[in-house]
């Protein structure tokens, strides 16, 4: 299963000043492992949440000698997480929001055609024009209606595609494992003892290679049903990069859920 958020719980909160604002951070103390190198790591999480990882033994000079050493990183990932934050926000599916597809952002277009046969929705010039033969008080509703419908239709398209693409290299699987679209709110995916998986619609707003790493995740559960060592392991094996791709796609994802 590939979810969309992680969250982290802290029992410490802190705080250093940047410019003239002050971040606050939270931090996590673990047990530090034998043989391992003692390291303090630091996450900026999408929804503006700072978490700072340290064995559990660290003095508090430590861990805020490493926050400082970052401090200009940590208030960039903050700005940049921030100015996403700014389209989140429930859609009115009218003229000039942004919708998202494979990565890119289109801007919403609607129009009123008389002549139109039937409403309708196509890609045209860098925005996502739909058409409806006449505005009434259901004029929303019915954009959002449209606007759902051609998302499935395109997941539908481009999961059977990259899933042809990417089985060859999920070696494990016999034949071709069948698969259901199903918005999911806490989601990606998902896979079911019985090997049949079930992808999230929205995943369709991501780029392609955020795609392939949802998919590989859930063609891997076919050979190991849990995130075991060896899961993880499997997965590595097709996708290198896959935890790049993930922060990827975590850092997207409230923009890509929003409607």
């Amino acid at each position: 299963m590939t979810s969309i958020t992680i969250n982290e719980v802290s029992k410490e909160a802190y705080s250093f000043v940047y410019g003239d604002e002050a971040v606050t951070y939270a931090v996590v103390r673990k047990p530090h492992p034998e043989n391992k190198n003692r390291k303090i790591t630091i996450k900026v999480h999408p929804n503006c949440e700072v978490v700072v990882t340290s064995p559990e033994d660290a003095s508090r000079n430590d861990i805020h000698e490493a926050v400082m050493k970052r401090a200009k990183w940590i208030y960039d990932a903050l700005k940049e997480f921030r100015s996403h934050l700014e389209y989140v926000q429930l859609k009115q599916y009218v003229s000039g929001e942004m919708q998202f597809y494979l990565g890119r952002r289109y801007v919403l277009k609607v129009i009123e055609d008389k002549s139109a046969p039937t409403p309708n929705i196509k890609m045209y010039r860098g925005k996502l024009l739909v058409t409806l033969t006449h505005f009434n008080n259901d004029k929303s509703s019915l954009v959002r209606f449209l606007v759902t419908k051609w998302y499935k239709r395109r997941a539908e398209i481009i999961f059977n595609e990259r899933l042809a693409e990417l089985l060859p290299q999920a070696t494990w699987v016999k034949g071709i494992p069948s698969f259901r679209i199903l918005a999911m709110s806490k989601q990606w995916g998902s896979c079911s003892a019985k090997g049949n998986l079930m992808l999230n619609p929205h995943l369709i707003k991501a780029p392609k290679e955020c795609i392939d790493y949802v998919i590989l995740h859930e063609l891997c559960h076919i050979s190991e049903y849990n995130h075991s060592d060896k899961f993880w392991r499997l997965l590595t094996s097709v996708m290198p990069d896959w935890k790049e791709v993930k922060s990827r796609l975590d850092g997207m994802a409230e923009l890509y859920l929003s409607e």
